[in-house]
C-alpha cells in the first residue's frame, strides 16, 4: 500500500490530499526512483506526492502557479526536512530548457462553465475550461519537450476529460501512451453543484453520481 507523508499542513485554499493524488501515487510507486531520477511534479498543491519522491530519493522540482500552494510545499518540506525545491509560476516558463526523467502531474481538470482559468482563489486547483482539458493538452503538447529519451509522463484526470483524447494528443506528440489505473469516486461538491450544466453539455448521465478517474502513463522513446 502507497502512503503518502503524514502530517500535512495546508494554507486556506490549497488542494488537499484526495482520492486521485492517492490515485497518482499508487502508479508513482511502481516506477524506478533513486537518487539520479530527476522528477519534475507540474501543480504540486500541498507537496504531498513530490514530498514521496523525494523520500524514495529522487532529486525533485514542483511547480505550481499558486502562492499559497508553493508556501505550503515549502513548509511541509521543511517539516519533513527533505529537500524539495518549489517554483511558483507556470510550469513552461519555470522549467525552459531542462528535461527530466519523470514528470507527474494531477492538473486541474474539472469542466467549468467559463473557459477562462481562474487567476485566484482555490478555483484554480480544479477549474480548467469548458472541456477541463485547458492545462491537460499544455502538458501532453510540452511533454517531448519537458521529458529525456525514455522519459516517463504520469498523469491523472478525470474520465468526463476524455482518456481517449489525452492518448491520442499524446501518441500525435510521439510518445507511447496508456491508461495503468481507473478507479470509481463519488462526486464531490464541485461536480455536484454543476450538475444540471454538465447534464447540459454531455459530460453526464442524468442522476449521475460516480467519476472514473484515470492514470495515463507515456513515455518517450
Amino acid at each position: 500500500m502507497t502512503t503518502l507523508p503524514s502530517g500535512l499542513v495546508a494554507l486556506p485554499g490549497v488542494y488537499q490530499p484526495q482520492a486521485d493524488t492517492r490515485l497518482l501515487a499508487a502508479a508513482l510507486a511502481h516506477e524506478d526512483l533513486g537518487f539520479h531520477t530527476e522528477i519534475l511534479e507540474i501543480g504540486t498543491g500541498t507537496g504531498a506526492l513530490a514530498l514521496h519522491a523525494v523520500a524514495r530519493g529522487a532529486r525533485v522540482t514542483a511547480v505550481d502557479v499558486s502562492w499559497p500552494a508553493v508556501a505550503t510545499a515549502r513548509l511541509n518540506a521543511w517539516r519533513h526536512r527533505l529537500p524539495l525545491r518549489v517554483l511558483h509560476g507556470d510550469f513552461e516558463a519555470r522549467t525552459a530548457g531542462r528535461r527530466f526523467d519523470v514528470v507527474f502531474s494531477n492538473p486541474p481538470y474539472v469542466p467549468a462553465p467559463d473557459n477562462r482559468l481562474p487567476s485566484h482563489g482555490p478555483e484554480r486547483a480544479w477549474d480548467a475550461g469548458l472541456d477541463g482539458r485547458a492545462v491537460i493538452d499544455r502538458i501532453c503538447a510540452d511533454a517531448p519537450a519537458l521529458l529525456r529519451p525514455g522519459g516517463i509522463l504520469l498523469m491523472v484526470h478525470s474520465g468526463m476529460c476524455g482518456a481517449e483524447k489525452t492518448l491520442d494528443r499524446l501518441a500525435g506528440a510521439g510518445l507511447a501512451a496508456e491508461v495503468t489505473a481507473t478507479a470509481s469516486v463519488p462526486w464531490g461538491p464541485v461536480l455536484r453543484s454543476r450538475r444540471s450544466w454538465l447534464e447540459q453539455r454531455g459530460l453526464a448521465a442524468e442522476a449521475e453520481e460516480r467519476e472514473e478517474l484515470v492514470v495515463i502513463r507515456a513515455q518517450r522513446p
